[in-house]
């Protein structure tokens, strides 16, 4: 389960339950702050696609501590975290914080700087920046949890540009980064989308976010050589769309808006149709299809 369905860690156990093999929950800020006025949440049934522009709404680090307790007796399922900054927060400050306090309870970490709906957000994934963001995040894990501390993982865009791509991965093969998830929403509109609400400002995700993010994942590994791990989302609504991910470098991968409109059952025909496709195409495990079109040359 991506990011963002739960905000405050209230139902991971539930999704671990219902079949999901790991949660992301959050992204959650170091203070308590209401998100951006409402309706900040639009539905797009037709493309099955939503719009949102929730602005990092969250109860806050302590709130989150209480229910993440639960985790130490449970000990079910992978339970990532999702870090978010204040809207009046310092970056490195607000991260750090986040990593200090949630650490115990995670099994990886993420810093998201990825959101369209936080003032300046974005600007945190140009080289320089992001290269000592990561420092005093990797400084703060280190601080509050000396050796076997969980991996630390950035959120990209799918709006990178050609060149920050290969600044992101350059910095990612030179920071220690963890791993990396291909992306967040989009602030691009297709040209496809039915009305009314495809001018809402917000980030656009489910269907026609599946292109974009897959063609940046794909590059995302080239670029890195598929020596970080990579967590593929976007538009995700089907074993085929899991698998198209899978090829073009994912090595696991999320979703969201697909269970708005098709509900649980969605994960036990995925799963099926997963385990067909890798069958068909002779792979004796997922990890096998990891990167396969990079390999083959020619995309499924």
């Amino acid at each position: 389960m991506a990011a963002g369905f739960d905000k405050d860690a209230e139902v991971y156990d539930a999704l671990l339950r219902a079949g999901f093999g790991f949660v992301e929950v959050g992204s959650i800020t170091p203070e308590p702050q209401p998100g951006n006025p409402k309706p900040r949440l639009f539905r797009l049934p037709q493309d099955s696609a939503l719009i949102n522009r929730m602005g990092f709404n969250s109860r806050g680090l302590t709130q989150a501590q209480q229910r993440l307790a639960g985790r130490r007796q449970l000990r079910r399922g992978i339970v990532g975290i999702n870090l978010g900054k204040n809207k009046s927060g310092e970056a490195e400050a607000d991260y750090a914080r986040g990593v200090r306090e949630l650490v115990s309870y995670a099994d990886y970490l993420v810093i998201n700087v990825s959101s369209p709906n936080t003032p300046g957000l974005r600007a945190l994934q140009s080289a320089e920046t992001l290269r000592s963001l990561i420092a005093a995040v990797q400084r703060a894990r280190a601080e509050a949890m000396p050796g076997d501390a969980p991996p630390l993982l950035l959120k990209l865009a799918p709006d990178l540009t050609a060149e920050d791509r290969r600044d992101i991965a350059e910095v990612s093969a030179t920071s220690g980064i963890d791993g990396l998830i291909v992306g967040n929403t989009t602030i691009s509109r297709p040209s496809t989308l039915h009305r009314p609400y495809i001018h809402e400002f917000g980030g656009l995700s489910g269907a026609p976010l599946f292109s974009l993010s897959t063609e940046v994942l794909r590059d995302i590994y080239r670029l890195t050589e598929g020596r970080i791990p990579l967590i593929g989302v976007g538009g995700i609504s089907s074993g085929a769309d899991a698998y198209a991910k899978i090829r073009a470098g994912a090595s696991l991968v999320q979703l969201y808006t697909a269970l708005v409109y098709q509900g649980p059952d969605l994960l036990r025909r995925m799963k099926e149709d997963l385990a067909q496709l890798l069958r068909r195409d002779g792979f004796a495990s997922l990890k096998e299809a990891v990167g396969a079109d990079h390999r083959s040359g020619t995309p499924r």
